[in-house]
């Protein structure tokens, strides 16, 4: 999915919230009440087909294969123990580190030019390399047909951020309308 789509969703059809999305909570201040975000979270998770595929099992297989990556290769990371783990805490983090609307503003548009940049990238290897992404077998199983190691790692990496991308840009895109007032537009 490419940016644009995304940011058409939030634009068009109702300004109400769907139905049963639990209501974003403001401490007395008006400020977003950090604490009713996983509750948002969770309800696209079960309820958003393009939020809930960060539960499939491909996708976690190659989130679990990219945490390894970053151990392996010494960075300092944070083992999360489900793919959907490091979703909720990407957006609550970046809920509190872009406080203000343009912040946020910024961090959406950062992460759908890193969706557009990893979907262009996947798309020609997966033509490059005839890969079968939509028969549902393993990811990364799949990149074995790509010949070098250096291939199959950037392949892998950008269909983790490809997925983490779409979902975060999603939930996000959502709050920034229930925070600022109007949807998000790039």
């Amino acid at each position: 999915m490419d940016s644009t789509s995304i940011s058409q969703s939030f634009s068009e059809g109702s300004e109400e919230a769907p139905p049963n999305l639990p209501p974003l909570q403001r401490d007395a201040t008006g400020n977003v009440d950090l604490d009713s975000v996983p509750d948002v979270i969770q309800w696209f998770l079960d309820f958003d087909q393009r939020v809930a595929i960060v539960k499939h099992p491909n996708v976690e297989e190659v989130f679990q294969w990219k945490q390894e990556q970053s151990r392996i290769a010494g960075e300092e990371i944070f083992v999360f123990n489900r793919a959907e783990d490091r979703l909720a805490i990407g957006i609550i983090q970046a809920l509190s580190e872009n406080s203000t609307e343009r912040t946020l503003h910024s961090w959406i548009s950062q992460l759908l030019n890193a969706l557009d940049a990893a979907s262009k990238t996947n798309e020609a290897a997966s033509e490059a390399y005839k890969l079968d992404l939509a028969g549902g077998g393993s990811v990364i199983n799949e990149a074995d047909k790509i010949p070098s190691a250096r291939g199959r790692r950037d392949f892998l990496i950008n269909c983790w951020i490809e997925t983490l991308c779409t979902a975060e840009a999603r939930i996000l895109g959502w709050l920034y309308r229930e925070l600022y007032g109007r949807a998000f537009a790039p």
